[in-house]
């Protein structure tokens, strides 16, 4: 239902966008007709007329759109192609705009930037690595200031001074992560001079499934050091190597869960001397052992990291590129340095996360460019509420795309890909080989040097060249080895004589766990009406069956017929692929809205602290705004330590009277003569007033020491207890599994949870506040506080 709704929007909405087109067409000659500095002029004007609301943009983006095709053939030589005008006008309107590879998304562009741009509150256009950034902010950049707009590249180890810079400017390139993390950096600072981003107003997303799907389970997340006991990592390594699966633990290769078995249980309770592992006092143990049984299990060298110069690095599973200065946090990533017998690193700990997601969702107007966004609109309809516009192709796509070549074996699999590869590589014919690992990549790689082919590898070991590799692939006679999406961005151009033999042939070892990324490979070739093929080998053995369909492949095993080769011809064979790859898909889209049902309870806690926050850290606060946190911290601690309708012998009266005398400075409680709660209410009140007048009556330069003070004392607070509330937020997500076999919404208890936990962390932030005002106020004035404490003694 919901795709035959967004086929039949999509479809008005290109009717539309093709009466604009004409629009723009015939605005053509007379723009050709201007001066570069006429060009010009109308940025200015433009940018004054919607600063005054004479205008908006939708109003201009006519005219927009045709001056910038005339840019573009002025700057570079390329005009626009209708289909592209097309495309830049749906992401104008904050859609999602799929256009196969080879359309020239990188020149779209550059028509709603611009014109979101004459706005002046910034557009931000996402790439998905630095390359690609770089390279965009410098050529779709030359248009943009040609036609008098500023450019920005946003990527890391920049100064505060050029990611201001970056920011300020009307355009800004830049990773993904690198603006999300400046957003968390933003909300660290001491200063309001260092933090670096504008109010969000428009961003692009070029890939927009690569980064807000691939890379929606991986948060973003800012960690602080804490020490960790290196040789109890070591031996939990080298003792969770004894355990066997079944046995002493339980692994679900579908959900990744993994969970020790009471024989697991009782053998680390016996190898540690302890009673119970459950026990909180054994808690750090626990946390050792299960990071320990993580890093054995669920971490594979060469898959999932590689190890270089004692270095334990990961690798994006999704691009097979290295992640550069990212590690796992809570203990993980020195659990797997134990595992590899490396030298362990200092332990991470959380103090600032966001989700893609979320991050991506306080823009108030989010587009994307993708060639495969179709296969997932209805979650970007749902989580981001963005149509998927299916934009028409400059020419027909003539690619052969081959059914797939399954076979009972991997060796009988590996062989096929051999033959294929001799065969077409024999003609002069190109090759690219997407395999789904390094590991896998580097197998490929042994088997055609035992052939004697030459090739050119390209994995997360190998990345220093990778769009010149890439760019190279369709040159005659070569071969080019490449794990998952490596070099995504880069076109690749045929070489002279091999569109007659075929174009670039694309061979895929494994199918992945998305079709939309199979969708990705075959996309490489083929592009803007080349011709090109492609060719999926699988095997039965394959991960993506043996892991997400078992109980089917164990059935499908004892009835399949092979041929001489090994290849499966039952005629189902097809359907189970596909079937296979549905439940995989339907489980890591559970996962993503798992995960963003989690951060949806954080996200809430994080937009409330870092609103209060900023108004602390740009505001000026004053001795109003400090009371005020006082008097909201007294009214909770007489509810805790003196509820309504309460007795006397239900108070806590020592703890009572600590707690309220370290937040008023001339309070003295005497416990035997309050009789009930009005009692001490009535005390609190009267010291509470004398407090205040204490503070006002303070001389202003004194009374500009206590704020100033109070100022980035209240920061540090505020920093201190965001931290420990993330790291609890993180213990009952752990603990949230449990949940569901009690036959409960685990998520509802977690919000429930949740809440709970952030008004126990809210009060502690004011409260915190308010005795470091107290102690801060007796320490400046002493003489003045020694004079009225008669006033508020109680006997």
């Amino acid at each position: 239902m919901i795709q035959s709704l967004q086929k039949i929007i999509g479809n008005r909405k290109l009717k539309e966008y093709e009466k604009l087109v004409s629009d723009i067409n015939a605005l053509e000659s007379f723009f050709e007709d201007q001066t570069d500095e006429a060009l010009r002029e109308f940025t200015y004007t433009w940018k004054q007329k919607i600063n005054n609301n004479e205008a908006t943009i939708h109003d201009l983006k006519v005219e927009a759109f045709a001056l910038v095709r005339e840019a573009s053939k002025r700057v570079h030589g390329m005009r626009h192609y209708d289909v592209q005008l097309i495309g830049g006008l749906s992401l104008l309107d904050g859609n999602i705009s799929e256009m196969p590879t080879g359309e020239g998304k990188t020149l779209v562009s550059s028509l709603p930037a611009y014109t979101r741009a004459l706005e002046g509150k910034g557009v931000h256009i996402i790439t998905v690595n630095e390359y690609l950034a770089r390279r965009d902010s410098e050529q779709i950049g030359q248009i943009h200031e040609f036609l008098g707009l500023t450019v920005g590249l946003n990527i890391p180890d920049l100064s505060i001074e050029e990611k201001k810079s970056a920011y300020n400017a009307d355009i800004t390139y830049g990773i993904g992560t690198e603006f999300g993390f400046d957003y968390l950096r933003d909300n660290m600072v001491s200063s309001p001079e260092e933090q670096v981003q504008r109010p969000f107003n428009y961003a692009i997303i070029d890939e927009i499934d690569s980064v807000l799907i691939d890379e929606a389970k991986t948060p973003l997340i800012i960690a602080g050091k804490k020490s960790a006991q290196s040789h109890l990592y070591l031996l939990c390594a080298r003792f969770i190597r004894t355990f066997k699966r079944d046995t002493d633990y339980l692994y679900d290769e579908e959900s990744k869960a993994i969970a020790l078995t009471e024989d697991g249980i009782s053998k680390v309770e016996r190898a540690f001397s302890i009673d119970n592992l459950y026990d909180l006092e054994h808690m750090t143990l626990f946390h050792y052992v299960h990071n320990a049984l993580r890093a054995e299990v669920l971490f594979e060298r060469d898959v999932d990291y590689i190890v270089r110069d004692g270095e334990i690095q990961l690798i994006d599973l999704f691009t097979g590129r290295i992640m550069e200065g990212r590690s796992l946090s809570n203990g993980l990533h020195q659990a797997i340095e134990a595992k590899e017998g490396l030298e362990s690193t200092e332990e991470n700990h959380t103090v600032a996360s966001v989700t893609i997601q979320n991050y991506f969702r306080m823009y108030p107007i989010l587009s994307g460019m993708t060639g495969t966004g179709k296969t997932e609109a209805k979650e970007f309809l749902q989580v981001y509420n963005m149509e998927v516009i299916q934009i028409p192709t400059n020419r027909p796509v003539i690619r052969i795309d081959h059914e797939d070549a399954i076979f009972a074996k991997t060796e009988q699999k590996l062989k096929a890909v051999i033959t294929d590869v001799k065969t077409r590589h024999a003609k002069g014919q190109p090759i690219l080989i997407g395999t789904t690992s390094i590991r896998q990549s580097e197998i490929v790689a042994e088997l055609l040097e035992k052939e004697s082919i030459s090739f050119q590898l390209l994995n997360a070991k190998h990345v220093e060249k990778e769009a010149e590799m890439i760019a190279l692939a369709g040159q005659k006679g070569m071969i080019t080895i490449s794990t998952n999406m490596a070099g995504r961005g880069t076109d690749i151009s045929l070489g002279e004589g091999v569109p007659e033999l075929g174009g670039l042939h694309v061979i895929g070892t494994e199918r992945h766990e998305s079709e939309r990324i199979d969708l990705q490979l075959k996309g490489r070739a083929g592009r803007q009406g080349d011709p090109g093929s492609s060719q999926f080998y699988l095997s039965l053995e394959d991960e993506l069956f043996v892991r997400y369909n078992h109980e089917k492949l164990e059935k499908y095993v004892k009835q399949v017929k092979v041929d001489e080769n090994g290849k499966v011809l039952n005629s189902t064979i097809q359907e189970f692929v596909s079937t296979t790859q549905r439940l995989c898909e339907g489980n890591q889209y559970s996962i993503r809205e798992w995960q963003l049902k989690l951060d949806g309870v954080a996200n809430e806690h994080r937009r409330v602290m870092y609103e209060f926050r900023n108004n602390l850290l740009i505001n000026d606060i004053d001795l109003d705004w400090l009371t005020k946190q006082v008097d909201q911290t007294i009214e909770k601690s007489l509810k805790i330590y003196y509820p309504e309708n309460s007795v006397v012998e239900e108070w806590d009266q020592l703890e009572g009277k600590t707690a309220l005398e370290q937040l008023i400075p001339p309070l003295r409680i005497d416990t035997e003569h309050l009789e009930d709660e009005q009692d001490a209410w009535q005390v609190v009140s009267e010291a509470l007033a004398v407090y205040k007048d204490l503070l006002n009556n303070l001389d202003e330069e004194l009374k500009e020491s206590v704020v100033s003070l109070m100022k980035y004392t209240a920061l540090e607070i505020v920093d201190q207890y965001w931290t420990e509330h993330l790291d609890h937020l993180q213990n009952l997500i752990e603990g949230i599994h449990l949940r569901q076999y009690q036959q409960e919404d685990p998520i509802r208890l977690y919000e429930f949870d949740g809440f709970k936990l952030f008004e126990t962390t809210f009060y502690h932030i004011q409260r915190e506040i308010s005795v470091n005002l107290a102690s801060t106020f007796q320490d400046l004035s002493n003489p003045a506080l020694e004079e009225e404490e008669e006033h508020v003694f109680i006997d």
